[in-house]
């Protein structure tokens, strides 16, 4: 392994022009070959881990390799897995939260009782979960173990919290779920490889002392073995089979199941610490704001009927920048017809809430529901991105998948639903993107179901590689953000020019500032908002506005490009290159002129320095500056 890693060193210092996955993939055959037998002892997933546990565990012996700065950046680019994961500016990390009843009983809903409602233990962020306990700092820490091992730098990091629907848990399980998270983030301790090395310490009886929050991975790992909890996926399948087929034969439904199992002596007993005060939860984000990962954003999962004033408060006081709402359709025969116990006037209430508070909204919609077709999908669509009450800053944009334990087996048996052809489903899409606007991003077009949970639906992990190519033989111009990002390709600033795109949404002037390339092709972007007083006041009724009048609101501000650390710039790169500051400069010029006297930026708790540096000031829920 130390051979390869010499040879590629020596490589870059001689300033080899053809250092891409192909050579070290070369280098990598021819390594092994060198082996008497010939086995793969060098891998490219193994040298970076290498590398890195000689550089921290035996500094003399890497010393003795005389890596600088500028050729260890070049390594660490060349060995880094996946560099897609951080291509958007941030390292993200989603965790889930525990089962637990739900307010609501969807058609097409999964209902696996090992999993918060509509997820699936097969989901790779659900066997994480799953393999930690549900547990959001062992979580944290054992993803953030893994982005590291793949050479991604973490010192900017968005948590992504899923899970069902985020306003059904208690209040009190809500914020200690939200202090774990920074608490991993904060404490510096590292990942010692997973929940079984706790095995040793489990029958120990100081183990099950509730008040023991302030610890580290194993002895969390061992507090949930002495409670009785295992994370063995045989042993938990062997345990849920009997009460899953019961719900899959509709002999008792989701929540009951889901509450025998969260009554029994494992579960609340684990629950007995699960809780945390509103100090605990602040005293954690002000480590975060100078700590060695910061949070640049927090998002939680919800459905659009329990938003209210007072429940978006809670959740931008526990940090969230962003909500992803569960909406799907927006036809409210097509939502009662799938028992979706919502109506597009409830979304409407909720996406003028939320954005009164300065979050971004980032909805699911899903395609091919009981009742609709092609056609209609398409003008559902249509109503989402065009309908001044809606407009998303992001979607999820899936087709619905059969699974065997969700209610629409029963229609799907007296042929009232049915897949719709690949060939409908990519030309939908397709129109979907290209009617999608250039302030919104799809985020996703399947969910990660594997295809032997689904009985009927798409299978093809590469769905949206489909719609990409069909678009590229249309020749079509796409409006909508991730298919413009600059994701890992560097860029010239000089390249660069601003452009705003403005819209009005049914409560305010939005104004969508972005850093494009000739080729319309985005580096950042900054979201402003600029209130209608009235007819936020018209929102809310009865309850506080969450900002005074006279205030315009900054609800996002995002740069593209490899990730560089913070405080520094990475060559070619638009990540620290002045961008986000020439933005917010530009949103506060632009709210002047239209007559506001402040704007308020709903920054993240690990943003705030940044902002600071910027002439905003703490004030309650947000950042403020004096225009």
């Amino acid at each position: 392994m130390e051979d390869a890693i010499l040879e590629i060193v020596a490589a870059i210092k001689a300033g080899t022009k053809t250092l891409d996955a192909e050579w070290l993939e070369k280098l990598v055959r021819r390594h092994n070959r060198k082996t008497h037998d010939a086995q793969r002892t060098v891998a490219k997933k193994r040298l970076l881990p290498f590398y890195l546990q000689i550089r921290e565990q035996q500094p003399e012996r890497w010393q003795s390799w005389e890596v600088d700065e500028k050729t260890e950046t070049q390594l660490l680019r060349l060995l880094k897995m996946k560099p897609r994961r951080t291509a958007s500016g941030v390292a993200t990390i989603t965790v889930i939260t525990k089962p637990w009843p739900c307010s609501s009983d969807c058609l097409y809903c999964p209902n696996d009782i090992r999993m918060p409602k509509s997820y699936l233990h097969d989901e790779p962020a659900c066997q994480r979960a799953e393999h930690n306990f549900f547990d959001p700092y062992l979580q944290v820490k054992s993803r953030l173990h893994v982005l590291q091992q793949m050479g991604h730098i973490t010192d900017k990091v968005e948590l992504i919290v899923l899970g069902g629907t985020w306003n059904d848990y208690p209040e009190t399980y809500q914020r200690w779920y939200v202090r774990e998270l920074f608490r991993a983030l904060n404490d510096g301790t590292p990942y010692c490889g997973g929940p079984e090395l706790g095995n040793d310490a489990a029958a120990e009886p100081a183990a099950l002392d509730g008040s023991r929050n302030q610890d580290d991975a194993p002895t969390r790992a061992a507090f949930y073995q002495a409670c009785g909890l295992t994370c063995d996926r045989d042993l938990l399948a062997q345990d849920a089979s009997s009460m899953q087929a019961q719900v899959n034969q509709g002999e008792q439904n989701y929540n009951q199941a889901v509450q025998t199992l969260l009554q029994r002596g494992a579960w609340t007993r684990a629950a007995a610490m699960q809780t945390a005060t509103w100090d605990e939860v602040e005293a954690q984000h002000h480590l975060n704001e100078q700590g060695a990962h910061r949070v640049v954003g927090l998002v939680i999962e919800t459905r659009p009927d329990l938003i209210t004033p007072e429940r978006a408060r809670i959740m931008r006081r526990l940090g969230c920048t962003k909500i992803q709402m569960g909406i799907q359709s927006l036809d409210d025969e097509v939502l009662r017809v799938n028992r979706r116990h919502v109506t597009g006037a409830q979304v409407a209430q909720a996406f003028a809430v939320l954005r009164a508070f300065g979050f971004k909204l980032h909805v699911h919609f899903m395609t091919n529901l009981l009742g609709m077709t092609p056609d209609s999908d398409r003008d559902d669509y249509l109503r989402l991105v065009r309908d001044a009450r809606y407009l998303p800053d992001e979607v999820k944009l899936y087709p619905c998948a059969l699974v065997e334990s969700s209610h629409l087996m029963d229609a799907y048996a007296h042929d009232l639903w049915n897949p719709y052809t690949e060939d409908e489903l990519v030309s939908l899409l397709v129109d979907d993107v290209l009617a999608t606007p250039a302030y919104t991003r799809i985020s996703r077009m399947i969910r990660d179901i594997s295809a032997t949970d689904i009985v009927a639906g798409n299978k093809k992990t590469n769905l949206r590689q489909m719609v990409e190519m069909r678009l590229a033989s249309r020749r079509a111009e796409v409006r909508e953000i991730r298919m413009r990002e600059i994701a890992t390709d560097d860029v010239t600033l000089d390249d660069l020019h601003l452009d705003c795109v403005s819209y009005r949404t049914a409560t305010t002037q939005e104004h969508f500032l972005q850093w494009i390339t000739n080729d319309n092709r985005i580096a950042g972007f900054c979201r402003l908002s600029l209130p209608d007083e009235q007819a936020e006041a018209a929102t809310f009724g009865d309850a506080p506005l969450p900002t005074a009048p006279g205030t315009a609101m900054i609800r996002e501000v995002h740069v593209y490009g490899r990730v560089a650390s913070l405080g520094a710039t990475s060559q070619g790169a638009a990540q620290h290159a002045g961008l986000g500051k020439a933005l917010v400069e530009e949103a506060c010029g632009r709210a002047r002129l239209a007559g506001y006297q402040r704007i308020a930026v709903i920054s993240a708790v690990g943003t705030r320095g940044y902002y600071r540096s910027l002439g905003f000031s703490d004030h309650g829920l947000y950042q403020l500056r004096i225009l």
